[in-house]
């Protein structure tokens, strides 16, 4: 089971389409991210949270596509991203085991990314793909004047996919609302129960669109990668 919330407004893109249905290598950025979903084995059904504006939008022109058969349902999401997993949340089979978490604007996730957070999410109870910190960091203060460099050994970079025990995400959800929690990610919310969550490593190529800059590099992402299979 896969949930994938696309209901961000993309404010950061300027523009007034939603930036999961901007175009990327010709196909919208939302239609990329569940070709790799709807390939996966490991994958039986994905629910999608999109803007309650562009519900009919998507319906028309993402899932009556027949390219997806793998979408069952489409639910109006939410003010913030939490929100939307927490609506696409409550329309899974209680008998689903892991749940699977993805951003519809990270386009560039793969099936072993897939597979892997899995295995882990089953094997330990929650798991999501991470990148370890390479760069050096600075802790800042006011004025924008450095007040110290952090380790950055222990530091990963949260991405998705992520995936839970269902019954994990439910109650770390169930909580966050009721103690006004944002996150950003669902991640911190199993923290948040006292569970153990393990990073998967991912990869640099699995970039989250959010802002113009982005589509350039993603175009570039998808050149490399026609380029490598023509080459097999």
């Amino acid at each position: 089971m896969a949930l994938v919330p696309a209901a961000g407004r993309g404010l950061r893109m300027g523009g007034h389409i939603p930036k999961q249905f901007l175009t990327l290598g010709g196909r919208p950025i939302l239609a990329q991210s569940l070709t790799v979903l709807q390939a996966s084995p490991v994958i039986h059904e994905i629910i999608l949270a999109v803007p309650q504006s562009e519900r009919q939008y998507c319906l028309d022109h993402i899932v009556a596509t027949g390219d997806f058969p793998k979408v069952t349902k489409v639910v109006p999401g939410g003010e913030q991203r939490q929100d939307s997993v927490r609506h696409a949340l409550a329309e899974v089979d209680p008998e689903t085991e892991i749940v699977l978490v993805h951003d519809a604007v990270r386009p560039f996730l793969t099936d072993t990314m897939i597979r892997e957070v899995v295995e882990a999410a089953v094997k330990h109870g929650a798991a999501i793909i991470a990148l370890p910190m390479r760069d050096t960091v600075k802790y800042v203060g006011a004025g924008g004047v450095i007040e110290r460099t952090v380790d950055r050994r222990p530091l990963w970079l949260a991405q998705t996919p992520q995936a839970f025990r269902r019954e994990w995400l439910e109650e770390g959800h169930r909580k966050g609302l009721l103690g006004g929690v944002q996150a950003t990610d669902d991640a911190h919310l199993i923290e948040m129960l006292g569970k153990p969550v393990v990073v998967v490593e991912g990869s640099g190529e699995n970039i989250k669109v959010t802002r113009p800059e982005d589509l350039v590099i993603g175009e570039a992402i998808l050149r490399s990668r026609t380029a490598a299979r023509s080459a097999e």
